[in-house]
C-alpha cells in the first residue's frame, strides 16, 4: 500500500486533511449545458472508469448489472501465492478472451479522441484495461492499471503479447476452446469449477516463473512512475472531468482529490453517484457514449 493511501485511509477520506470542494456543488442532472460552458475554452484532463466502455460490450464492477454483485475479482496476493488461483485465472480468461478482445471502441471513445485533436482535451488517463482509447484514436492516454493485452512474467519481466499467450493457452487445452461461458469485467468469464480442474497453465519460457497479464489488480499498488504520468496531465489541466467512474478505487479517486487540492473545477458524468461527489463543480447523470457525443459536437464540431 502507498503512503499516500494509507494517510487518506488513516483519516477516513474526511477531516482537515481533506481537500475542500472545488466549487459550488450542481445537484445531477442530464443537461450538458453547464458542462459545455464549464469546458469551452479551457484544457480538459479527463479521467474514465468502466462505465466508458460498458456500451462496447465489456462488462463493470460496480455499476447497476456490476460483478461485484456475483463475486470478487481475483486480488494479487491470492494469484501469486495460490497456484490454483491462478489455474482458475487463466481459465477464465482464456475462454472470456475472444469475446473481451473483439470489442470495439463505442461513440463515448471516439467523441474524446475528437475531443483531444480539436484541443479540448488534453489527455486521458484511464483505469480501464481495455486499449479502446488508443484504438479510437486518443494518442495522450495513461493506462493507470495496465493492459490486459501484456502478459509479463512477474520474476524477469519477459513480456508477451496475449495474442501469442492465448495461442499457447489453447494449444495446452484445446478442449477449452469449446467452452461457453458469461463475459465477466476485464476479460474475465464463469466458468464451472470442472473445467478449471482440467485447466493447464504455462510458465514464463524465459525462466519457468509465474505469468500475470499485465495489469494492476486488486490489492496490487499501481507503478511510481504511472502515477507520476497521471498525476502530471489532470493537474496540468484547467479542468478535470471523470467518465463513468465510481471512484471507488483510490487509485483513480486520488486524481480528483489531487485536483481539488489545486483548486481546479471537476466534472463528474457517471450513472450514478460517487466516490467524488462532494468535491465537484458538477455532476451530470448521463450515458457516457451519447454525452460525450453531444459535447463533441458542441466544443469539437463533430
Amino acid at each position: 500500500m502507498d503512503s499516500e493511501r494509507a494517510r487518506y485511509q488513516a483519516v477516513g477520506g474526511s477531516g482537515p486533511s481533506s481537500p475542500t470542494p472545488s466549487g459550488p456543488i450542481v445537484e445531477a442532472t442530464v443537461e450538458l449545458g453547464a458542462l459545455k460552458a464549464l469546458l469551452k475554452g479551457q484544457r480538459t484532463s479527463v479521467l474514465t472508469g468502466a462505465g466508458c466502455s460498458t456500451e462496447s460490450g465489456i462488462p463493470d464492477y460496480r455499476g447497476p448489472q456490476g460483478s461485484l454483485k456475483k463475486r470478487s475479482p481475483i486480488r494479487y496476493q491470492e494469484f501469486m501465492k495460490d497456484a490454483e488461483a491462478r489455474k482458475r485465472y487463466w481459465a477464465r480468461s482464456a475462454v472470456g478472451w475472444a469475446r473481451f478482445a473483439q470489442a470495439q471502441p463505442n461513440a463515448g471513445h471516439r467523441a474524446l479522441a475528437q475531443l483531444e485533436a480539436a484541443g479540448v482535451v488534453t489527455g486521458v488517463v484511464t483505469q480501464n484495461v481495455d486499449g479502446l482509447h488508443g484504438k479510437a484514436g486518443s494518442a495522450r492516454v495513461v493506462e493507470l492499471h495496465g493492459s490486459l493485452h501484456r502478459v509479463r512474467c512477474r520474476p524477469c519481466g519477459h513480456t508477451l503479447g496475449r495474442e501469442d499467450f492465448q495461442r499457447e493457452l489453447f494449444e495446452l487445452n484445446p478442449e477449452s476452446t469449446t467452452w461457453g461461458a458469461e463475459l465477466a469485467p476485464d476479460g474475465d468469464a464463469e466458468l464451472s469449477p470442472a473445467h478449471v480442474a482440467q485447466f493447464r497453465v504455462p510458465p514464463c519460457p524465459a525462466c519457468g516463473g509465474i505469468l500475470k497479464p499485465d495489469v494492476v489488480f486488486f490489492g496490487e499498488n499501481v507503478p511510481l512512475p504511472t502515477v507520476e504520468a497521471a498525476r502530471a496531465l489532470v493537474t496540468d489541466a484547467d479542468v478535470l472531468l471523470v467518465v463513468g467512474s465510481s471512484l471507488e478505487v483510490f487509485s483513480g479517486f486520488r486524481f480528483v482529490r489531487a485536483a481539488a487540492e489545486k483548486g481546479m473545477p471537476i466534472a463528474l458524468l457517471n450513472l450514478g453517484p460517487t466516490r467524488g461527489d462532494a468535491l465537484a463543480t458538477l455532476r451530470i447523470e448521463r450515458a457516457a457514449g451519447e454525452a460525450l457525443t453531444e459535447l463533441a459536437q458542441a466544443l469539437a464540431g463533430a
